[in-house]
């Protein structure tokens, strides 16, 4: 093992995969049992939705929440609610922006592997730039990144990291590294076990002058979803690592400091077994709501037995305009509905910039951290 200086670029990054005997060992099987055994009952119950898309926005919003406020870019219930009703150009840049941003890069991340069928340098740079908004790529190999304990490039803090840096050096790591998530032929190791090391190595190369971290949390669920894992981004591993922030870069400043790499993967095993079994829940506590929804309306004498239930459902805020279909052709037929929706206490209605947004309470509260 070479000494690691925390003040040099590390550039001898070791390659993947490292030694077995580093991780591999009887209470990592028995962690990647059960971890592996959630992940593919979360599978199957997704895909026995009439809709799985139903709950694909509104999980991948709790992810992008919860993986920005890892960033510590925090935004509440409300404001991210009323960002996402909002119509272009109607709110400003801001924490709730950025959450949509990285809800955003998801969506065009999960395109490209449908595309692609591989995670390719040009996703994960797709991905990168939704996630801040710019137009670079990788970063330059003259700037002179560093990783600050209390922030990025903070002149008082100490330094705890600096990632590789040199000509050529950030492109060939991040070739390698795609190479060892895409090809199992060479690398046949288990995905969640590649999963948790290819994030590590992610973060350590950080290929990105910023939004490494959330983009590295993206590649995580994308990778789960290119290995036929899962089959839409409806887990949530954002809200583990948040629950246990400090354990999380602790773990990963442990495999650069000592190659610890049994306790990062042990941490990574839980995230997903943790977030598998928290997703479940969610999904069963969305159905009931809509079980019920459903059979309120169908009791109900009220004309809005015409309206689609899962429109009902895609966000927690609705409006009028977001119910126009074959069935529902004008905005005033909409809002008629919405507020015979109100009337039978499914919805909320308040007044957001010009015009009304009816709200959708008990799912907002299902999506909610505090319960």
């Amino acid at each position: 093992m070479i000494p690691y200086d925390r003040h040099i670029p590390y550039n001898t990054l070791p390659p993947l995969p490292p030694a077995s005997e580093l991780y591999k060992d009887e209470e990592v099987l028995d962690k990647l049992m059960l971890s592996s055994r959630r992940l593919a009952e979360l599978k199957g119950l997704a895909s026995t939705l009439p809709n799985q898309s139903i709950f694909v926005n509104t999980i991948a919003l709790r992810e992008a929440k919860a993986s920005s406020a890892v960033e510590n870019i925090f935004t509440t219930d409300d404001e991210l609610y009323r960002a996402l009703s909002c119509q272009e150009g109607e709110i400003q840049e801001g924490p709730a922006k950025e959450v949509l941003h990285y809800r955003e890069a998801l969506w065009k991340g999960y395109q490209d592997i449908d595309r692609n069928k591989v995670i390719t340098l040009g996703t994960v740079i797709d991905i990168y730039r939704e996630v801040k908004r710019v137009h670079d790529g990788i970063r330059p190999y003259q700037a002179e990144i560093v990783i600050k304990k209390r922030g990025w490039g903070s002149l008082v803090a100490d330094t705890v990291y600096t990632p590789p840096r040199g000509k050529g050096v950030v492109e060939k790591m991040m070739a390698d590294l795609l190479e060892f998530m895409n090809d199992d032929v060479k690398y046949p190791i288990d995905t969640l076990l590649k999963m948790a090391m290819a994030h590590y190595q992610f973060e350590a190369i950080h290929p990105f002058r910023d939004g490494n971290g959330r983009t590295g949390r993206i590649l995580c669920i994308l990778y789960l979803i290119q290995k036929h894992l899962l089959d839409l981004p409806v887990i949530y591993l954002s809200a583990y690592i948040l629950r246990n922030k400090d354990e999380y870069f602790q773990s990963l400043g442990n495999v650069t400091g000592s190659r610890d790499w049994k306790h990062w993967i042990l941490y990574m095993l839980e995230t997903v077994s943790q977030t598998a079994e928290y997703t479940i829940d969610k999904i069963f506590r969305i159905r009931s709501l809509m079980d019920k929804t459903s059979r309120i309306i169908g009791e109900s004498k009220l004309s809005i037995s015409r309206l689609s239930l899962p429109k009902l459902f895609e966000q927690p805020y609705i409006r009028p305009k977001n119910l126009l279909s074959d069935r529902i052709k004008s905005v005033n037929t909409a809002k008629k509905y919405l507020s015979e929706l109100e009337s039978l206490g499914l919805l909320a209605k308040q007044k957001l910039g010009k015009e009304f947004v009816w709200f959708n309470v008990e799912l907002m509260n299902i999506l909610s951290d505090q319960e």
